[in-house]
């Protein structure tokens, strides 16, 4: 089956580069790839518009000009990765950004998003730029963030990290495992230890991984003194980890590593892919 891929670009070099790791990720599969600008009215107020004869003018003059970068970039991808299994569309936006994300995630069926950051060190507040936090927080599909300069190699070594505080669900994994099995990946579990967790917990979730993947192994990692971010980046460095991946929840681990680590108490800078995946709501 095609996978739909959003990709989100304002042209800068890390959005491309988000854009190149994907062609490189889904290099074997079908994809169609929706490349996606979105123009908002703020970032254009200046003297250009005295001379405007009109607000449809503008918004028409704008929208040609981002069809047009991203054409041109759509036949830059086709002639360096001349892959006959990816179809590209593009496609302009005039509206908020995550709002326009969402919207076209409905209408495109989309199946992940793949975004650009500069990582924590061209940021001045917060660990991602604050349009990715809110598509993480908001997208109802997995986000898979990329650090600026970082290139696709292998997923040899992937990381899934959990504080193990509540029960999964086969079917909030499936992207990651289908993921895994075509990358012939090995998943380390890291059960970031709490410091009130019991043995019980400590044990639980354990059978799911072990049931639900081929290549797996579990492995608890102290609270960090300093931080719970400190303890996983060290994990990773060590273990050669190419993803983290998390499960997003709505009051959950993902929200913790959001709202408590701030750049300016950072040690690392964000050097890591990272998928979030999403929890698929049952009808019942």
């Amino acid at each position: 089956m095609m996978k739909a891929i959003l990709l989100p670009t304002d042209f800068s070099n890390n959005s491309v580069n988000a854009i190149h790791y994907a062609m490189r990720l889904f290099k074997d599969e079908r994809c169609e790839f929706y490349i996606l600008n979105i123009q908002k009215a703020s970032s254009f107020i200046s003297d250009d518009m005295l001379v405007m004869s009109s607000t449809a003018t503008l918004y028409n003059t704008l929208v040609e000009a981002a069809k047009k970068s991203i054409n041109n970039l759509i036949v830059n991808l086709k002639k360096q990765f001349k892959n006959d299994n990816h179809i590209f569309h593009a496609l302009v936006d005039y509206d908020n950004f995550v709002d326009s994300v969402n919207q076209i995630t409905t209408q495109h069926k989309i199946d992940l998003i793949v975004m650009g950051t500069h990582g924590a060190s061209g940021l001045k507040k917060m660990l991602f730029g604050s349009n990715t936090v809110h598509v993480i927080k908001r997208s109802k599909v997995p986000v898979l963030v990329i650090p600026d300069k970082c290139r696709f190699k292998n997923l040899d070594e992937v990381g899934f990290t959990t504080s193990f505080k509540s029960k999964y669900e086969e079917q909030d994994f499936k992207f990651l495992r289908d993921l895994l099995v075509r990358h012939k990946s090995h998943l380390f579990v890291m059960h970031v230890i709490q410091s009130e967790d019991t043995e019980i917990e400590l044990n639980d979730n354990v059978d799911f991984f072990k049931l639900n993947f081929d290549d797996v192994s579990i492995q608890r990692i102290p609270n960090h003194k300093d931080s719970v971010y400190n303890g996983i980046h060290e994990f990773a460095d060590a273990h050669k980890l190419k993803l983290i991946v998390m499960l997003a929840k709505t009051h959950g681990f993902l929200n913790r590593l959001f709202s408590e680590y701030r750049v300016e108490t950072f040690a690392f800078k964000i050097d890591l892919p990272l998928l979030v995946l999403k929890q698929v709501k049952s009808d019942s």
